[in-house]
């Protein structure tokens, strides 16, 4: 998708990568598909576990529906209802958790250890990421000459598979992480070539409220990442109307994040043909006053 007014807005030539369009309405499906769809067969029959506030929880849960997977998701209590929902109506087993109490990934390995089952992480895992960075790949494919691709980051996963996409098929084009200000752990782990930790960041970006990076998705961004940038939840909220707005784009926060940081000067991309993956559309209306006020 293209705008003239983003491209008066901001100066650049910029291409929209729809994700919020994409099955189970984010980008999640792709990788969650790649992962099922590669276990050995007998693994499939046990099923498989997964820990997700959301939309990898339905991208799983979609994915078992139609691989006849059984599949069990561990999701916080306060995860939106949407996104439950959608988890459930795809014929997912919830097991809810208290962000400030239990450890999820804890949890997700005890339900793979007693039941059998294959965990599939949201992002610390090599099929999760190539999945996700085929969204990368078809934004190449289809648009040449891109200059820079702004990737919204929570664990790493869609940002590492697209700095992998972006080394194969447009070396040329620097691959930008974009974080919320609140959840700022993979840019700090960018700066000092560390990895940082945040525990449970307030920010609307809920898809970005993960704790870290895992070895595997920070060490992919040190070697294929350009930069790292973060937003306030107010500038992302502004990103977020007017995609609704101008756009007629429906996107959750997290989805706005590379928009955000185009639109309040955070990359320097005047001049230039700029990609901005707009990761899921899952929004939860019932929390539009909130936001309302918060903007």
């Amino acid at each position: 998708m293209t705008s003239r007014s983003v491209d008066e807005r901001t100066g650049a030539t910029v291409f929209f990568k729809c994700e919020n369009l994409q099955r189970a309405g984010a980008f999640k499906f792709r990788g969650a598909y790649n992962a099922m769809a590669s276990l050995p067969l007998d693994e499939r029959r046990r099923g498989v576990v997964a820990f997700s506030s959301g939309n990898h929880a339905a991208a799983i849960a979609l994915a078992g529906q139609l691989l006849n997977v059984p599949r069990i998701i561990v999701m916080p209590h306060d995860a939106p209802a949407v996104k439950r929902a959608a988890a459930e109506g795809y014929g997912a087993e919830i097991v809810l958790y208290d962000r400030d109490r239990d450890d999820r990934e804890a949890i997700g390995r005890r339900l793979s250890s007693e039941r059998g089952l294959a965990l599939i992480p949201p992002y610390d895992d090599a099929a999760v990421i190539a999945g996700q960075g085929t969204a990368g790949r078809e934004l190449f494919e289809e648009i040449a000459g891109l200059d820079v691709l702004l990737v919204p980051c929570g664990g790493g996963g869609l940002l590492a598979g697209c700095g992998l996409a972006a080394a194969t098929m447009a070396p040329g084009c620097r691959v930008i992480g974009v974080e919320p200000a609140a959840g700022d752990d993979a840019t700090r782990s960018f700066r000092t070539k560390q990895l940082q930790s945040v525990h449970n960041p307030l920010t609307v970006a809920d898809g970005a409220r993960t704790t870290s990076m895992s070895d595997m998705t920070f060490a992919l961004m040190l070697a294929l990442v350009a930069d790292m940038a973060t937003v306030d939840d107010r500038a992302l909220l502004d990103a977020m109307f007017y995609l609704w707005e101008r756009l007629k784009l429906v996107v959750e926060p997290t989805a706005a994040l590379g928009a955000a940081a185009a639109f309040e000067g955070r990359v320097p991309i005047a001049g230039k043909r700029v990609g901005i993956l707009l990761t899921a559309g899952n929004v939860d209306l019932k929390q539009l006053a909130q936001w309302i006020t918060l903007r």
